[in-house]
Order: C-alpha cells, then sequence, then structure tokens
C-alpha cells in the first residue's frame, strides 16, 4: 500500500495568523475571515450545521451527484482523459472526493486545505480504502492564491471545489480563483458546486436556524480569536446576524456588539458601539446563467450545470 505524502505551503505560524486577524479587528469596519472558523469546535459546528433541515446546500448538492452522477463523470473524463489527477479544494474530511473514485478512478489524489494536519487522519483512510491510488496532502491558503508544486500536475488535472464555497468569493475575487484553477487544470476540467438564487427566507434560515447551531458557530470564533490572537471576548456581548442583501446577491454573516464594549489585546484597545458590527462571511448566490458567464470569462469553456429539481443548487463541469 502507498503512503500519502504531506506538504505544507501555507505559514501557520501563530505570530502570522495572529497578525492577520489583528489587521481584520482593526480595520475601520471590522472583520474577520472566515478560516478562523475552523477550529476544532468550529469544525464540529459545521459539520452539525450540514446536518439541519434548514440548511439544503450539502444534502442538495449530494443528491445532484446521486441522481446524476454517470453523466457527470462521463463529462469530466471527456475533458480530462481517462485516470485523471483529481485536485480537491477545501478538502477537510476528504468524504466528497471520495466518492468520485469509483467513477474517475484517478491515478493521483491531491488535497488541498489550509493545513495538512486537518488532513491525514482521513487521507489514511481513504488511502487504505484505494491502495494503489498516489495520494499527497497539501497545506495551502488558496483563498489568497492557488498555486500548486508542478510536479503534482503532470497532465490533465480535475479540479473539484464542492459545497457552494465559491459563494465565500466576492465575483472579483471568484474570477481570480476560477482563473488559477483553469491554469491548475492543465487542458482539464473544473467540477464545482454553486448555491443558486432562490426566495429571501430560504436563504436566511439555511443561516439561522431555529436550534442557533449557526450562531454557535459564528460566535465560536471570538473564542478562537481569545487563544489565537489574546483578545478578551465575552461571547454573552455579541449577537449572531444573517440577512440576505439583493441587491448584492448575497447572505451577509456578522457579530453585532449587545452594548457598547471594549476589546483588548496586547497592547490595543478597539471600542465597538452598541449595534457595531463584526463582518465574519459573505456568501454569494448566483444564477446558472451568471455563473455559466462568469466561468467563461475566466477562460472556462463547455459549460455544463445540472441541477435539482427545485433549481436550488448547480453543479458545473467546465473544460478549461
Amino acid at each position: 500500500m502507498k503512503t500519502p505524502r504531506f506538504i505544507q505551503l501555507h505559514d501557520l505560524a501563530p505570530h502570522a495568523l495572529a497578525q492577520e486577524a489583528a489587521a481584520g479587528l482593526s480595520a475601520a469596519s471590522a472583520y474577520v475571515s472566515p478560516k478562523f472558523f475552523y477550529d476544532l469546535l468550529g469544525s464540529r459546528l459545521f459539520d452539525a450545521i450540514t446536518e439541519l433541515d434548514a440548511y439544503y446546500p450539502t444534502r442538495t448538492e449530494a443528491a445532484i451527484h446521486t441522481e446524476h452522477g454517470p453523466s457527470i463523470a462521463r463529462a469530466v473524463l471527456a475533458h480530462t482523459g481517462r485516470t485523471p489527477v483529481l485536485v480537491d479544494l477545501g478538502a477537510g474530511s476528504c468524504a466528497k472526493a471520495a466518492r468520485l473514485f469509483g467513477a474517475l478512478a484517478p491515478r493521483r489524489y491531491v488535497a488541498v486545505d489550509i493545513s495538512v494536519d486537518f488532513l491525514r487522519t482521513s487521507m489514511l483512510a481513504l488511502q487504505r480504502e484505494h491502495p494503489a491510488t498516489d495520494m499527497v496532502g497539501v497545506g495551502l491558503d488558496f483563498s489568497a492564491q492557488l498555486q500548486l508544486p508542478q510536479t503534482l500536475l503532470d497532465g490533465p488535472a480535475l479540479l473539484f471545489y464542492p459545497g457552494s464555497s465559491i459563494g465565500n468569493f466576492a465575483p472579483g475575487d471568484a474570477l481570480r480563483l476560477l482563473r488559477e484553477a483553469r491554469e491548475a487544470a492543465g487542458g482539464g476540467a473544473l467540477l464545482i458546486g454553486v448555491d443558486l438564487l432562490k426566495r429571501k427566507a430560504l436563504l436566511e434560515a439555511a443561516y439561522d436556524d431555529d436550534l442557533g447551531v449557526t450562531a454557535a458557530f459564528n460566535l465560536n470564533l471570538l473564542k478562537h480569536l481569545n487563544r489565537l490572537l489574546g483578545t478578551d471576548f465575552d461571547v454573552r456581548g455579541w449577537q449572531h446576524v444573517a440577512l440576505f442583501d439583493e441587491r448584492e446577491s448575497r447572505i451577509e454573516m456578522h457579530l453585532r456588539a449587545r452594548q457598547a464594549v471594549s476589546v483588548r489585546w496586547r497592547d490595543v484597545e478597539r471600542r465597538f458601539a452598541a449595534g457595531e458590527q463584526i463582518h465574519t462571511e459573505y456568501s454569494y448566490k448566483w444564477s446558472a446563467d451568471g455563473f455559466t458567464e462568469l466561468l467563461r470569462q475566466a477562460g472556462w469553456r463547455d459549460m455544463q450545470c445540472w441541477t435539482d429539481a427545485q433549481g436550488w443548487f448547480g453543479v458545473f463541469v467546465a473544460a478549461a
């Protein structure tokens, strides 16, 4: 049996992450990158979110792959050829990519996440299921730049980006990432999941569930900052906010101060007025035609899209 290799390309030194978080908190309009959601508890809370009735994206995307899997696989292999390199962006548990192995039989699996430590256990388990497949875990923050070692990308590759995570990028940043993905594909293909526009009530319920799991996920970010940066956030003083901005076509998540509060870290003090917010996430929603046009602008071609019966979610395949 082969053994997975691991390469850490992104600097995960605590001081570098702390500096990034501090810069966001110090900005005129405070913000924190969504990457800081995913400490151990945050990752578990997100897994719980995907099980909620109100959170449709995960189960809807999975249902599309179940119903249209053979057609999707044929479309991919028409562009990559047999046994492509499979590049899994934001791999996490590797579970979504694992479901593609039977149809695509990749010769190499490249799992990309911000930290290889997130990948080790799941990749070792996946290697036992596919002992002959070359597997490489890459620690990379591709939200800044998607650039992989060329030695891993010999021949056409499939860039796989499920879960509607492309929605976390503003349109200009999404365009940049899609262009970088096309370069990395080496003449191969893209397989990407996209959350589509729908009624405001459905969208807001998915990000502000009745059980408060998404609120806990958002508020846990403050506890992560307390450990990482040494801030003194009291989560009881903050409120989870999720709303859909129809003009910008995006869900916005914020943390709103319940009353005037001062937050301290190191030799810095930041005062927040009652009602002032810290932005934590955008999730842009697209029409099928709008996302197809974005792919075209990024240089992709021969776009195909599969949706569920309600048109809530789209799975796109495109050729590099």
